[in-house]
């Protein structure tokens, strides 16, 4: 976490002058900053705030994991209405649902032409619903993004031996052919095992039949190894490209990657450019659960072991109940100041948070859970709402001939100051019309021209006749919020002590949380 301090208790915190740090740079340096992230990671990034929606059998039967064994007929939501879930979730600043399309039960809130274990064989709307097509079509009207989770475990498919039944692979055509069903569209050829051909057919289906997917989430859930099933994440990853290639591949994939835990706890550095073991046509994407993912002591000792480097943004999931499913009127729902929390943090520490917000049994979110979305939503428009240092002058210590430093306020990260190659430690001092009182600074980088290159901050404020500093952090990316205590002042001044090639920032905010 970001360190902060009064400026005006900390006589010790007087600093000077800035001066610019100059040496040569190195080629693994130059690398590292000119690791850039594809199109589609940048528009995933940019949606900051995202919800989960588990959602299925273990709503009805109160687990977290299911067993496969469940009887279809239970699963009878009352009320449903997903054009409620995309309206709390849009009041909260979410940009994106993704639905547990199927969960380690096996069970598909989707109609399959490869199963009976979904929601075709359940009374709901007498067996002719379909929850994702009811989902997409909410986000449509209401113009949100769509993801899915679709888990590789699947304790039915064991129960009736599709999973884990040692079969060997064999060329499979996706769409595989169902006898009185006609599928139309492309088709495509995998080398896989029975269980391989089952999950492609359901990809298939998800990536067809509802619209743009912008997400698809994955994990390594395997709920019996000993069975010796694996997963054919090569044939999965080709699938989604072709169908759906705007849609990133998320945590156990080579788009986005897990935070490491999901408490919502953050990393004080968190980098998004990567050192991988191999390139990323061989990288297994396992789980970073480190503090030090990207730092160029790390870097340089991976790509030293035939490592790559490769732009791999973090997402932080987390539940607003103690849980992944709704399980009863008693269960926990943390607070609006908890949530707040965890979201400054998460999106305002170069990542995106993604919210799990299970539905109860009338296929509703229910309303404390709706109380918690309404009041973060208010919290995040009251404070971000307006850039306390729009109209500043502005002073930069030095600048690059090709860079504009007005992009600073212009309240477009897609624009960026930068100081000249070479230039790792700049400042920007910002002379406000009138005294301001702000508690959140925010930063953000160009990640799509400039990729990631500031490693260490601080702030000042000018109090009397000399600069204070007021907050120290580590990385930006494509944004930090660094939390204060309440302070007025009437110049501000963000000091980039040292960077990748050039210091650079692309957005520079003050802002005022009254709560």
């Amino acid at each position: 976490m970001l360190f902060a301090s009064s400026a005006l208790a900390l006589a010790s915190a007087l600093v000077g002058p800035m001066q610019p740090t100059v040496r040569p740079l190195t080629d693994l340096e130059r690398q590292a900053a000119l690791t850039l992230p594809h199109p589609r990671q940048v528009a995933w990034q940019q949606l900051e705030f995202t919800c989960f929606v588990h959602f299925g059998i273990n709503t009805f039967t109160g687990r977290e994991w299911g067993t496969g064994h469940e009887d279809p007929a239970i699963f009878n939501p009352t009320a449903l209405d997903c054009d409620q879930w995309v309206t709390e979730a849009k009041n909260a600043g979410m940009k994106l649902i993704m639905l547990t399309a199927k969960h380690h039960d096996g069970f598909c809130l989707f109609q399959s032409d490869y199963t009976d274990h979904d929601v075709g064989s359940s009374p709901w709307k007498e067996g002719r619903g379909d929850v994702m097509a009811e989902l997409a079509s909410a986000c449509r009207r209401h113009g949100m993004k769509l993801g899915f989770y679709l888990s590789p475990a699947d304790l039915h498919a064991i129960h009736v031996n599709v999973y884990g039944n040692h079969s060997q692979p064999a060329k499979s055509t996706i769409p595989s052919p169902v006898p009185g069903v006609e599928h139309e569209g492309p088709q495509f050829e995998y080398v896989v095992d029975d269980y391989n051909r089952y999950f492609l057919n359901q990809l298939y289906e998800l990536l067809t039949r509802y619209g743009p997917i912008n997400e698809v989430w994955f994990d390594g859930a395997n709920p019996k190894p000993g069975t010796g099933q694996t997963y054919d994440y090569r044939a999965w990853y080709d699938l989604i490209r072709r169908i759906q290639p705007e849609a990133v591949i998320a945590i156990k994939g080579p788009d986005v990657r897990w935070c490491g835990n999901e408490a919502g706890q953050t990393r004080a550095e968190e980098w998004s450019v990567i050192p991988i073991a191999g390139t990323p046509d061989h990288c297994t994407w396992p789980d970073m659960t480190g503090d030090d993912l990207g730092s160029m002591a790390r870097i340089e000792a991976t790509l030293a072991e035939g490592g790559w480097l490769h732009w791999y943004p973090a997402e932080t999931d987390t539940s607003i109940r103690h849980g992944w499913f709704w399980r009863d009127e008693d269960q926990h729902v943390r607070p609006p100041d908890e949530i707040f929390d965890v979201w400054e943090r998460s999106v305002g520490g170069n990542t995106v948070l993604l919210l799990n917000v299970p539905p109860d049994r009338r296929g509703l979110f229910a309303d404390r859970d709706v109380d918690v979305l309404r009041e973060v939503g208010r919290r995040a428009q009251r404070t971000y709402a307006r850039n306390l240092a729009e109209g500043a002058g502005l002073i930069a210590s030095a600048t690059s001939v090709a860079e504009s430093l007005a992009s600073l306020l212009d309240a477009d990260p897609s624009t960026a100051w930068r100081a000249p190659d070479g230039v790792r430690s700049a400042s920007i001092v910002l002379n406000l019309n009138e005294s301001r009182r702000f508690n959140r600074v925010v930063l953000q980088e160009d990640i799509a021209r400039s990729g990631q290159r500031v490693e260490r901050f601080a702030i000042d404020v000018w109090l009397g006749n000399r600069w204070y500093e007021v907050a120290q952090g580590t990385t930006v990316g494509y944004k930090r919020i660094v939390r204060l205590p309440l302070t007025e002042a009437d110049r501000v001044r963000v000091r980039i002590t040292s960077s990748r090639v050039s210091a650079t920032l692309a957005e520079i905010g003050l802002y005022r949380s009254v709560e």
